[in-house]
């Protein structure tokens, strides 16, 4: 069953619109802006913005998630990289694969993996460069298919 399946559209819009806000926050973390942890970009951001009520929960867990696990996250994204190295992509195309990725390695029993690789497409097309989207979908794609295979 997909998240579509189990979530209405008015929760997947605001699961959507969460993902958008986890992008702005770990981008603040990332630019500098933060030095404390993206936990502490978060707080920043919620002093100066108004996150709904409604997307908080879900923020704060992606976000606690990625704060948790980044070492762990990370390597598996330099696992998925093909040619490519994580320190020298854009701030927005990394964020996004580590938010797909938090999604895919960790929310496995609540978000579908199709549906975690098809919303960081969707951050990927709205907020990254043309190829941004092609890109985060092959090292999405590539990370899952490392973490189905058998080992």
């Amino acid at each position: 069953m997909t998240e579509a399946g189990r979530l209405g559209p008015t929760e997947r819009l605001h699961r959507s619109r969460a993902r958008a806000w986890i992008l702005q926050i770990h981008y603040r973390w990332e630019s500098g802006g933060v030095e404390a942890g993206l936990g502490r970009a978060l707080a920043d951001t919620m002093a100066t913005r108004r996150i709904s009520p409604r997307r908080l929960p879900y923020v704060r867990r992606i976000v606690g998630i990625m704060e948790e696990h980044l070492t762990e996250i990370d390597a598996a994204l330099r696992a998925a990289l093909d040619n490519w190295r994580l320190d020298r992509l854009s701030t927005i195309d990394r964020a996004v694969l580590r938010i797909g990725a938090a999604e895919l390695l960790y929310m496995v029993d609540e978000i579908p993996p199709k549906v975690a690789i098809q919303e960081a497409i969707r951050l990927a097309e709205a907020y990254g460069g043309d190829d941004s989207p092609r890109f985060v979908n092959g090292v999405l794609d590539a990370l899952y298919k490392r973490r189905r295979a058998p080992r």
